[in-house]
């Protein structure tokens, strides 16, 4: 239902999707996470969709261009204008897009934030179509809902990370990814620090884990030598820097031994005189969520463009395939 200028009333019940979700943080930090583009591109879209976002001017009548790239590798341009900016407490913009060469779709959203107390927030996404088999279009097509669904899980997850002190100009340079398993924490915990449960999923699908070796404790090393189908190695070691069983997992991941044609496409920019070399600092962490377990990985790179060249070339697609590896191979330890 809408509330049109001339004070008349709109029904708009038959033409509208609308999805709500409370989160453990105060309004001004929700405030930020949606209007920031730089939190942004973190946490927009269901899972295993990544964005990158060419223009976000967060005003009344400012653009927002993003472009979504799906799991399958497909892209979805999209393009917002702003059409109201109530800070914290309201934001409404057009919008249109869809699947590149593809059908697309139009709305107008409203996204508004209540806050619940001082550090709890409301977040509803209002979406109305110009029509009700538009709107049943989006959903079966699209899968509107459950797409919103999963990108405000996302959100919690990125608000999270921000509350725990991570600022625009560090964030810029992580990559995160969530999954909730239908496990305990401690079968999670052990199916990352046993090597020979980790070698059972480590990897996108298809890949193998020949060499799998872990020393498991502050200071201890781990040795990885990933096999892909066709048969190229990825060799990955690192060392351990915090163990907090069954919380959290702070290590480094030295990729230096890939393939060159790896390091190429990651840092085209390198000097090829000298030995390939990328550290990453990666933190895992294990929380309890409602019955279940949810696993968080922050994997931070030395810049921004490494990071955008990593996620390019897949790292989100490999993690999202990996962590289903990880699901089933939690439910056959259980």
């Amino acid at each position: 239902m809408k509330q049109r200028e001339n004070n008349t009333i709109e029904e708009t019940a038959d033409r509208e999707i609308v999805i709500t979700r409370n989160f453990d943080a105060p309004r001004e930090l929700v405030w930020q996470a949606m209007t920031d583009p730089r939190h942004v591109v973190h946490w927009w879209g269901p899972r295993g969709f990544t964005t990158t976002i060419e223009k976000m001017d967060v005003r009344p009548g400012g653009v927002w261009k993003h472009t979504m790239r799906g799991p399958d590798g497909a892209n979805y341009p999209n393009k917002s204008i702003f059409k109201e900016v109530v800070k914290p407490e309201r934001i409404v913009y057009s919008h249109g897009g869809g699947r590149e060469g593809g059908p697309g779709a139009s709305f107008v959203a409203t996204w508004t934030f209540d806050a619940v107390d001082d550090d709890k927030t409301r977040v509803t996404i209002h979406m109305v179509f110009p029509s009700g088999a538009e709107r049943d279009f989006v959903v079966k097509e699209f899968g509107a809902i459950e797409g919103g669904k999963q990108t405000l899980e996302r959100l919690g997850e990125h608000l999270v990370e921000m509350a725990a002190g991570g600022t625009p100009e560090t964030a810029d340079r992580d990559f995160v990814i969530s999954r909730v398993f239908a496990a305990p924490r401690e079968l999670l915990w052990k199916a990352w620090t046993d090597a020979k449960h980790l070698a059972e999923w480590w990897g996108p699908h298809a890949f193998t884990n020949p060499v799998c070796e872990m020393d498991v404790q502050p200071g201890g090393a781990y040795r990885i030598v990933m096999r892909g189908p066709d048969g190229a190695e990825f060799p990955i070691r690192g060392v351990f820097r915090e163990i907090a069983e069954p919380e959290r997992l702070v290590m480094t991941v030295d990729c230096s031994e890939h393939p060159d044609s790896w390091h190429d496409m990651i840092n085209p920019n390198r000097d090829r005189t000298k030995k390939p070399f990328l550290e990453m600092l990666q933190t895992v962490t294990f929380e309890e969520f409602g019955g279940k377990s949810k696993l968080t990985i922050r994997t931070r790179f030395e810049s921004v463009s490494i990071r955008d060249a990593a996620v390019k070339i897949g790292m989100n697609e490999g993690w999202s395939q990996s962590l289903e590896s990880l699901a089933g191979c939690v439910s056959h330890m259980s």
